[in-house]
Protein backbone atom coordinates (compact mmCIF):
# COMPACT_ATOMS: atom_id res chain seq x y z
CA UNK A 1 0.00 0.00 0.00
CA UNK A 2 1.32 3.37 -0.74
CA UNK A 3 0.14 6.40 0.97
CA UNK A 4 -0.98 7.48 -2.34
CA UNK A 5 -4.13 5.96 -2.03
CA UNK A 6 -4.50 7.15 1.64
CA UNK A 7 -5.75 10.84 1.29
CA UNK A 8 -6.93 13.14 4.47
CA UNK A 9 -9.55 15.41 3.46
CA UNK A 10 -11.28 18.33 6.50
CA UNK A 11 -14.55 17.12 7.59
CA UNK A 12 -17.41 18.52 6.01
CA UNK A 13 -21.43 18.49 6.53
CA UNK A 14 -21.15 16.41 2.89
CA UNK A 15 -19.41 13.53 4.79
CA UNK A 16 -22.36 13.02 7.74
CA UNK A 17 -23.91 9.87 6.07
CA UNK A 18 -20.39 8.35 5.72
CA UNK A 19 -18.98 9.40 9.34
CA UNK A 20 -22.64 8.19 10.94
CA UNK A 21 -22.06 4.38 9.28
CA UNK A 22 -18.45 5.08 9.90
CA UNK A 23 -19.08 5.45 13.61
CA UNK A 24 -21.94 3.34 14.10
CA UNK A 25 -19.84 0.19 12.56
CA UNK A 26 -17.25 0.86 14.99
CA UNK A 27 -18.86 2.30 17.86
CA UNK A 28 -18.54 -0.48 20.13
CA UNK A 29 -14.16 -1.47 18.98
CA UNK A 30 -13.88 2.53 19.75
CA UNK A 31 -15.56 2.57 23.62
CA UNK A 32 -13.07 -0.35 24.58
CA UNK A 33 -10.39 2.12 24.15
CA UNK A 34 -12.40 5.43 24.71
CA UNK A 35 -14.92 6.85 26.77
CA UNK A 36 -18.15 6.35 24.85
CA UNK A 37 -19.27 9.49 23.27
CA UNK A 38 -23.05 11.20 24.24
CA UNK A 39 -26.27 8.49 22.56
CA UNK A 40 -27.44 11.49 20.88
CA UNK A 41 -24.28 11.51 18.71
CA UNK A 42 -24.98 8.36 16.79
CA UNK A 43 -27.89 10.33 14.47
CA UNK A 44 -27.80 11.81 11.64
CA UNK A 45 -28.64 15.15 12.91
CA UNK A 46 -25.67 14.04 16.37
CA UNK A 47 -22.71 13.36 13.76
CA UNK A 48 -24.24 16.85 11.98
CA UNK A 49 -24.01 18.90 15.04
CA UNK A 50 -20.59 17.76 15.67
CA UNK A 51 -19.60 18.11 12.08
CA UNK A 52 -20.74 21.78 12.60
CA UNK A 53 -19.09 22.08 15.91
CA UNK A 54 -15.75 21.06 13.99
CA UNK A 55 -15.95 23.64 11.52
CA UNK A 56 -16.44 26.38 13.94
CA UNK A 57 -13.69 24.98 16.22
CA UNK A 58 -11.36 25.35 13.10
CA UNK A 59 -12.30 28.55 12.04
CA UNK A 60 -11.46 30.12 15.08
CA UNK A 61 -8.09 27.86 15.15
CA UNK A 62 -8.78 25.55 18.04
CA UNK A 63 -8.58 22.29 16.41
CA UNK A 64 -8.69 20.56 12.73
CA UNK A 65 -10.33 17.92 12.18
CA UNK A 66 -9.66 14.90 9.37
CA UNK A 67 -10.99 12.25 7.53
CA UNK A 68 -8.81 9.24 6.45
CA UNK A 69 -9.86 7.73 2.96
CA UNK A 70 -8.43 5.00 1.56
CA UNK A 71 -9.85 5.17 -2.35
CA UNK A 72 -13.62 5.54 -1.45
CA UNK A 73 -13.26 4.00 2.27
CA UNK A 74 -13.74 5.88 4.86
CA UNK A 75 -10.64 3.94 7.33
CA UNK A 76 -10.40 6.47 9.99
CA UNK A 77 -10.11 10.34 11.58
CA UNK A 78 -7.64 12.09 12.45
CA UNK A 79 -7.45 15.10 14.68
CA UNK A 80 -5.15 18.42 16.04
CA UNK A 81 -6.82 19.70 18.67
CA UNK A 82 -6.24 21.76 21.74
CA UNK A 83 -4.38 24.07 19.36
CA UNK A 84 -2.37 26.83 21.73
CA UNK A 85 -1.01 29.61 19.78
CA UNK A 86 0.63 32.21 21.54
CA UNK A 87 4.27 31.32 23.24
CA UNK A 88 3.59 27.04 21.98
CA UNK A 89 2.13 26.79 18.54
CA UNK A 90 0.92 23.15 19.18
CA UNK A 91 -2.11 20.98 18.57
CA UNK A 92 -2.99 17.42 20.44
CA UNK A 93 -3.35 14.91 18.04
CA UNK A 94 -5.88 11.66 18.35
CA UNK A 95 -6.75 9.26 15.77
CA UNK A 96 -8.83 6.22 15.35
CA UNK A 97 -9.13 4.12 12.59
CA UNK A 98 -11.79 1.62 11.89
CA UNK A 99 -11.53 -1.71 13.28
CA UNK A 100 -11.49 -3.84 10.20
CA UNK A 101 -9.17 -1.45 8.77
CA UNK A 102 -6.58 -2.32 11.80
CA UNK A 103 -3.09 -3.96 11.11
CA UNK A 104 -2.83 -2.20 7.76
CA UNK A 105 -0.57 0.90 7.73
CA UNK A 106 -3.24 3.32 8.21
CA UNK A 107 -2.98 5.15 11.38
CA UNK A 108 1.19 5.13 10.77
CA UNK A 109 0.47 7.00 7.39
CA UNK A 110 -2.17 9.18 8.60
CA UNK A 111 -0.52 10.39 11.19
CA UNK A 112 2.44 11.00 8.68
CA UNK A 113 0.27 13.24 6.39
CA UNK A 114 -1.70 14.95 9.74
CA UNK A 115 1.82 16.14 10.61
CA UNK A 116 2.75 17.75 7.69
CA UNK A 117 -0.58 19.12 7.89
CA UNK A 118 0.04 20.63 11.18
CA UNK A 119 3.84 21.95 10.13
CA UNK A 120 3.03 23.16 6.53
CA UNK A 121 -0.48 23.83 6.55
CA UNK A 122 -1.36 24.84 10.17
CA UNK A 123 2.38 26.38 10.95
CA UNK A 124 2.43 24.17 14.02
CA UNK A 125 6.03 23.70 16.05
CA UNK A 126 5.20 21.16 18.04
CA UNK A 127 2.65 18.07 18.64
CA UNK A 128 1.96 16.46 21.63
CA UNK A 129 -0.46 12.81 21.46
CA UNK A 130 -0.51 10.27 24.52
CA UNK A 131 -1.41 6.42 24.80
CA UNK A 132 -2.28 3.95 27.19
CA UNK A 133 1.54 2.27 27.70
CA UNK A 134 -0.13 -1.03 26.80
CA UNK A 135 -1.37 0.65 24.13
CA UNK A 136 1.97 -0.77 21.62
CA UNK A 137 0.43 -0.36 18.15
CA UNK A 138 -0.32 2.69 19.06
CA UNK A 139 2.97 3.87 20.60
CA UNK A 140 4.30 2.15 17.43
CA UNK A 141 2.77 4.45 15.36
CA UNK A 142 3.99 7.52 17.01
CA UNK A 143 7.72 6.16 17.09
CA UNK A 144 7.53 5.74 13.56
CA UNK A 145 6.51 9.67 12.82
CA UNK A 146 9.50 10.57 14.72
CA UNK A 147 7.27 11.33 18.14
CA UNK A 148 9.96 10.99 21.54
CA UNK A 149 8.53 10.29 25.45
CA UNK A 150 8.87 13.03 27.54
CA UNK A 151 6.26 11.49 30.35
CA UNK A 152 4.12 9.13 32.31
CA UNK A 153 0.97 10.19 33.96
CA UNK A 154 0.13 7.52 36.88
CA UNK A 155 -3.88 6.53 37.03
CA UNK A 156 -4.86 10.09 34.53
CA UNK A 157 -7.24 8.13 32.26
CA UNK A 158 -10.69 6.60 33.38
CA UNK A 159 -12.36 4.00 31.24
CA UNK A 160 -15.21 1.77 32.53
CA UNK A 161 -14.37 2.67 35.94
CA UNK A 162 -10.82 1.44 35.81
CA UNK A 163 -8.08 3.89 36.34
CA UNK A 164 -5.11 3.62 33.74
CA UNK A 165 -1.53 5.44 33.19
CA UNK A 166 -1.21 7.55 29.73
CA UNK A 167 2.41 7.83 27.94
CA UNK A 168 3.12 11.35 26.48
CA UNK A 169 4.46 12.06 23.02
CA UNK A 170 5.89 15.05 21.44
CA UNK A 171 7.36 15.71 17.94
CA UNK A 172 8.77 19.35 16.76
CA UNK A 173 8.93 20.92 12.98
CA UNK A 174 12.42 20.13 11.70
Amino acid sequence: MSDSHLRLSVVSLANAPELLEFELANRTFFEQRINARPPEFYSEAGVASAIQAALHQARQDLAYQYLIWYGEDLVGRVNLTQVRRQHFHSAALGYRIGEVYNGRGFAKQAVQLALRKAFEVHQLLRVEACARPENLASIKVMLANGFVQYGHSKRSFELHGEWFDTVHFEVHKT
